[in-house]
This record gives structure tokens, C-alpha cells and sequence, in this order.
């Protein structure tokens, strides 16, 4: 643990006296900002606009020098033993390339610090890499790795085409013999059949001969290929021990208190977990500074808040001086050590959204049920929520046989679901999802005015695997993601809109209206890609497709109540 800075308490340069104090601390992953950290976030956003002690580009100012970084910062109100008022900041990870600024807690662990076994093991193994550089730009390996990668390319391609043939050639025979019953003697069908059977067994004997042969090139190709390797691959599994030995090493630094005075190292805090380990970058979010330095100095925390400053990464979408929560990959199991001892408010995710709430069934019929689900109401039970359109027609339908649940809509999408009363029917509607015959329109109310008037967007997603269940524009791993749009209506600074999914990727329609990419105006009321709200501004109004047992197209549409 390093030493900690003793001067990281900002008192409030306006008075606090008419604020109110929260009755409990802030539950870090779903939350509104207390009235103090608005006032503390507002303070620290000054001072990054107007310091000069650093310099980092957020992506702000235009043409400004320097790879563009968006950052969370984080403020933290407390209580010292004066009985002061006053907050805390940080900063996840570094800023301006440091660990230490002025205005800011420190790291928990400094693993920059010069001489430091970080730095140390750090030279050692960017020297194993440029080593493994020289080893792979050897003239011989590379040439006869070459060779190696084409004949397998190649062994691949004849295979898949001998293959190919023997398919043809089997088909072919049996349409031969099928056609000769009708068309020959038993005697020259005989003798058809007996020829068509030598040609089969020519070709199994092709086939085996043909698979040695390649199995054999290469196998001796390999032989020479693993001699030359041997070294590459010595090295890479040395490099990668000492990596994992730095990592195990430098986890076992990252160590945190809570507020019962309990410290765990992050090696212990994820053990429990699923993962077992820490992710990558574990430790260095803004929350678990600020409460960190708190308990090391005694001071009381009272609430906290984040907020993004710059522009947004590629791949997620962040707006500038907006706030969220914190990370649940990284920080939820470390938070969760923590704050134990703090009296903190309630997980919101454990509370029934859909209590009070009702279902309509808008269409009923043997096979089928067509209802309206209302915003905040889960389309399938969740880990701690079971109440659901699955469990509620579950309980009013117990004879049904089918799976029900044919597709789904986000909990805070309202708007129209199929529900299919028997297996038949689900694989029958089910293959209409999947070949795209069902047709829907969601409608939404945007954030922004939008100047075009129809597109298509096109974005792939994953999810974040760090930030469940949230997610991320990916152009190596995501998911193909196309949607249509056009505007209905542009009204006091607002645009309502018409959505056509082409896909239906979780979040699609959210992120591809928030994205830079995409619209880059969120949906009004999105507490995951905008700003939370009243509810989320979307709503699946229209569907149309092929009823399963009078195969005639048909459709429903129910109008948004926003």
C-alpha cells in the first residue's frame, strides 16, 4: 500500500447549510446524484476547465494535441472529524499519463513508481517480447512458416473439394439406380448396380488415400515447422509466466479497506466470484479510491457520484458531463467489500418493477395470445425477479405446452409480445423471427432533433463484459445489428421516430440511437445510454406476421401513451 496524501479533502467554496443529507449512502450502481455531489461534481468540473497543471486531451477542445482519453471522474461527499463537510475526487486509471495530481486521491497501489517490482518486471518481460520480435523475424522461420501455412491452406481447400465431389458423385449414383429399376432388366440392373458399387468403393479407397496423403505432408512439414519454433514457443510460455507472475503479484498490492476496518487484497475479494480473478485494470475506478482514502482517513463517506468528461470511446457510449454508476465487472465485488458496515440504499434491482402493474391481453385464440406489456416489466423471470409476462401466463395458462416466450422486449420497452400457447406454434412463429417475415415498428422520442429524415443503421453489438448487461459497438467480435429509422414528428427540441429493426440484438435500438455512429441522440429517459427518466421512450406499437394455423398475414398495433 502506498503512502497516502493527507491533503485530498476539498472543502465547498459555496455554504452547505440548506443541504440536506441523504439518510443512507448511495448504492453506487443504480443511482440519482445527491444535491451535494451535483454541487461537488460542478466544483471539480471548473477546475478541469481551468487548471493548468496538466495537460490531457479529452476531446473537447478542438485540435488539441495528444491521444483523445475521455475519463470518469469521480466525487465523493464526506464528513471530517471536525465535523466539515467537504468531497473527495478521482480520476479511473491515469490522467495526463501520472498517477498524481493535486485535488486527487491517490491510487491505492502506485504501480508507476520508479523501481518499483512493476516497473521492474515490466522491463523484463518488453524484453522477452522484442526478444520474440527478432526470434520471428528470422528469414528462415518466416520463409518455411510460409510453406507450412500454405500447405495447409492448401490441404484444407483439396479436402473440402474432394469432399464436395464424393458428395456429388454418391448423389449421382443413387439417382442412377433409382431411375435403372424402372428402366432396365433385373439383369442389366444388376449389372448397373454392381459397376455403381465398384465406383463407391473407389472412391472410399480415393477418400482414405487422400486424407493420408496431406495428414502425412504435413506431419512432416510440422516436424521441421516445430524444430524451427521451438524457441518462439519456449519464449512466449516463459513471457507469459512471468506475466501472469507480475499480474498475481501486483494483485496481491491492490489492497482495501472498508468501513468496518477489514482490509482484502483483490486476489481475495474475486476468489468468490465467478471469474475467480481480477479483470484487467481491477482496482483503478474512481469509487474505490475515493471510499478507500475515506476509511484510511477516517473521514465519514456521506454520497457519491461519477460522471464521464470528454468524448466518448468507440466502442461505448458516454456523454460528456453525464453521470453513471459505477462498473459491475470491475468494481461490483470490490464495492461490495467495501461498503460493508455502511448503511446503504436499497438495490433497486431487487424491487418488483412490475408490482401494481397489469398485462393486457389485446388478442386471444387457440394457438396464440398477442399482449401489451407495460415499461419496467421483465418479458422473462430474472436472477431475483421472477414476476414476468413468461410467469403471469405462466400462472393464468397452465395448460399451455409451449415454451410461450417466442421474443422479447427489454424490461423498460413497452409495446406488443407474442405469446405461443404450444410447441407448434412457437417453432412456426419462431421460424418467421429467424427468417425475418415478421415485421414490427417501434416508436421512440428522441433527446435532439434529428435532420435527416430516414436512414439505416448499421452497428454490430456485443455485450460488455465488464458492465453487464450493457452494450458495446464491436466490429471484430459483435454481432451484426441493422435498423431503420425514420422521423415522424420534430417538436420543442425533440424528435419522435419510427424504428424498423432489421435485427434483434439486446439493446439495438438504444444504442444505435445514442451511438456517435448512430444517431447520437438518446432515447429520452434511457437510465443506460442517456439520461434516466420517468420511463424509457420506447415502445413496440406495430407487428405483423403469419398466423399459424390460418397461414394469412395479420397484424396488431397498440399507440404509445408518451
Amino acid at each position: 500500500m502506498i503512502a497516502a496524501k493527507a491533503n485530498c479533502f476539498i472543502s465547498f467554496q459555496q455554504a452547505t447549510d440548506n443541504y440536506s443529507l441523504p439518510e443512507r449512502f448511495t448504492f453506487p450502481f443504480y443511482y440519482e446524484p445527491h444535491s451535494l455531489c451535483l454541487l461537488a461534481a460542478k466544483e471539480l468540473q471548473q477546475h478541469l476547465e481551468t487548471q493548468t497543471e496538466w495537460q490531457h486531451n479529452f476531446g473537447i477542445v478542438p485540435d488539441k494535441e495528444g491521444l483523445v482519453i475521455g475519463k470518469m471522474f469521480g466525487v465523493l461527499v464526506v464528513r471530517n472529524n471536525a465535523g466539515e463537510l467537504g468531497y473527495l475526487a478521482a480520476f479511473s486509471g491515469k490522467l495526463a499519463n501520472a498517477n498524481h495530481h493535486d485535488k486527487f486521491v491517490p491510487p491505492v497501489f502506485d504501480m508507476l513508481t520508479d523501481g518499483s517490482f512493476f516497473r521492474v518486471g515490466e522491463i523484463v518481460v518488453n524484453g522477452m517480447t522484442t526478444e520474440l520480435q527478432i526470434l520471428e523475424a528470422n528469414p528462415e522461420y518466416q520463409q518455411f512458416k510460409a510453406v507450412y501455412d500454405a500447405d495447409k491452406k492448401l490441404s484444407i481447400s483439396r479436402l473440402k473439394e474432394a469432399r464436395e465431389k464424393l458428395r456429388i458423385d454418391k448423389k449421382e449414383r443413387k439417382e442412377r439406380r433409382q431411375a435403372a429399376k424402372s428402366e432396365l432388366s433385373a439383369a442389366a440392373y444388376k449389372v448397373l448396380d454392381y459397376e455403381l458399387s465398384q465406383a463407391s468403393i473407389k472412391a472410399h479407397f480415393y477418400w482414405k488415400d487422400l486424407n493420408k496423403y496431406w495428414k502425412q505432408r504435413l506431419i512432416e512439414n510440422e516436424a521441421k515447422f516445430a524444430e524451427l519454433a521451438a524457441p518462439i514457443n519456449a519464449l512466449k510460455e516463459a513471457r507469459k509466466a512471468k506475466s501472469n507472475s507480475l499480474q498475481k503479484q501486483l494483485f496481491e498490492q491492490y489492497t482495501f479497506l472498508n468501513a468496518t476496518g477489514v482490509t482484502k487484497s483483490l486476489l481475495d475479494i474475486f476468489a468468490p466470484t465467478p471469474r475467480k480473478t481480477p479483470p484487467a485494470g481491477a482496482g483503478e475506478c474512481a469509487a474505490p479510491k475515493l471510499l478507500h482514502y475515506a476509511f484510511l482517513h477516517q473521514l465519514k463517506p456521506i454520497a457519491m457520484a461519477e460522471f464521464w468528461w470528454g468524448q466518448s470511446p468507440k466502442s461505448e457510449v458516454r456523454r460528456h458531463g453525464h453521470f453513471y454508476p459505477a462498473c459491475r465487472g470491475k468494481c461490483e465485488p470490490i464495492l461490495g467489500h467495501m461498503l460493508q458496515g455502511l448503511s446503504v440504499d436499497e438495490n433497486p434491482m431487487l424491487t418488483n418493477p412490475a408490482e401494481g402493474k397489469k398485462m393486457e391481453i389485446i388478442y386471444e385464440d387457440a394457438p396464440l395470445l398477442v399482449v401489451h406489456k407495460p415499461a419496467e416489466f421483465l418479458s422473462v423471470p430474472g436472477k431475483n425477479i421472477q414476476d414476468s409476462v413468461y410467469q403471469r401466463i405462466k400462472d393464468q395458462y397452465p395448460k399451455a405446452t409451449g415454451p410461450l416466450i417466442v421474443h422479447r422486449l427489454d424490461m423498460s420497452t413497452s409495446g406488443l409480445m407474442l405469446i405461443a400457447k404450444s410447441e407448434k406454434t412457437h417453432k412456426y412463429i419462431q421460424y418467421q423471427f429467424i427468417n425475418r417475415f415478421v415485421k414490427k415498428r417501434y416508436v421512440a422520442l428522441l433527446d435532439g432533433i434529428i435532420e435527416a429524415d430516414e436512414g439505416v443503421i448499421e452497428l454490430p453489438l456485443r455485450v460488455d463484459l465488464d458492465n453487464r448487461p450493457q452494450q458495446l459497438v464491436c466490429y471484430e467480435h459483435g454481432k451484426k445489428a441493422t435498423t431503420k429509422w425514420k422521423v415522424i414528428e420534430r417538436k420543442n427540441g425533440k424528435t419522435r421516430i419510427h424504428f424498423f429493426p432489421i435485427t434483434g440484438r439486446t439493446h439495438q435500438l438504444r444504442v444505435h440511437a445514442a451511438h456517435p455512429l448512430g444517431l447520437n441522440t438518446p432515447i429520452i429517459g434511457d437510465d443506460l445510454y442517456g439520461v434516466k427518466g420517468e420511463r424509457l421512450h420506447l415502445h413496440a406499437e406495430w407487428i405483423e406476421f403469419r398466423h399459424p394455423l390460418t397461414k394469412e398475414t395479420i397484424c396488431f398495433e397498440v399507440a404509445a401513451d408518451f
